[in-house]
């Protein structure tokens, strides 16, 4: 039987250790701010987060400083555990405010490695800011997003999905190599057949949609996103964290993977919305 534990109003224990929103086997939700939450989380295998995006949307007012944040969620990822930290940059003036690549360079003055510079292509867009006095787009419609892969020195798990169609597959390798002298050689493997199908790219082109589940957040992050990411870099019964939880579908691909999973969030509506999320997935086990 399932030991359900769902805190909304109790923040603090006598002991003065925050207790959890909602908890079950799995899975641990705070209603709290991440910088509070994370000095006392010192072993997540994974983190897998998608932080507000510059002044984008308000929610409900709460600030953002990414720097300690980020600070912060470095410490509390074990040696060869990576962050998956998906964003975007706001549009000012109808440029790019550069937001994301300042938050790469930061996580790798933290002390960690880029190890991926990866791309989420959205299927549906809206179209960006359009020049007032000409009614025209003044660049390309933006339909991407980042999802920067940071690495806590070498990663210790990397389970790649291999279902990329080869155009190739089913036909003989052939062909050659250059060397560094000029000259050339057989590839290796010459003669066998291609596989009908590889490892993916790292730009993945992902299903936006609203689904029933995520109560109304205004950017919830896509399924295909957290199981595809959490498939990668995490085994199970791994410890996965997400600081800004939103409406918790890291932690319901988490759980749906066979992980442990903690989530925080301030904003105690989402909490709720997750918390349901994850009571009725305890239910259907």
């Amino acid at each position: 039987v399932l030991h359900l534990l769902w805190l909304a109003t109790e923040r603090e224990g006598s002991d003065g250790i925050m207790k959890p929103y909602y908890q079950d086997e799995n899975v641990t939700i705070y209603n709290a701010d991440c910088r509070d939450v994370l000095p006392n989380i010192s072993a997540a295998d994974m983190a897998l987060t998608s932080p507000p995006y510059g002044n984008i949307r308000t929610y409900e007012g709460f600030d953002f400083d990414w720097r300690v944040s980020m600070k912060l969620l470095q410490q509390s990822i074990s040696d060869g555990g990576v962050v998956v930290w998906n964003t975007a940059d706001e549009t000012i003036n109808g440029s790019e405010s550069g937001e994301s690549f300042r938050q790469a360079l930061w996580m790798m003055e933290c002390g960690m490695k880029l190890h991926d510079t990866m791309l989420y292509i959205k299927e549906g867009v809206n179209f960006p800011d359009w020049n007032k006095h000409t009614n025209s787009p003044m660049r390309y419609f933006s339909a991407h997003e980042y999802m920067f892969v940071f690495s806590n020195g070498q990663p210790k798990t990397f389970n790649p999905i291999n279902d990329r169609k080869n155009i190739y597959g089913g036909r003989p390798m052939h062909g050659t190599d250059r060397l560094k002298n000029g000259t050339t050689r057989q590839i290796h493997g010459e003669g066998k057949k291609v596989k009908d199908y590889g490892m993916r790219y790292n730009w993945w082109r992902l299903d936006n949609s609203p689904t029933r589940d995520n109560g109304g957040h205004p950017a919830p992050m896509p399924y295909s996103m957290a199981s595809g990411q959490i498939q990668s870099w995490s085994n199970n019964n791994d410890i996965v964290i997400d600081p800004f939880m939103g409406s918790g579908t890291t932690l319901r691909a988490a759980k749906d993977l066979g992980r442990k999973a903690i989530g925080v969030e301030v904003n105690e509506q989402y909490c709720e919305i997750a918390a349901d999320r994850m009571s009725q997935l305890a239910m259907q086990l």
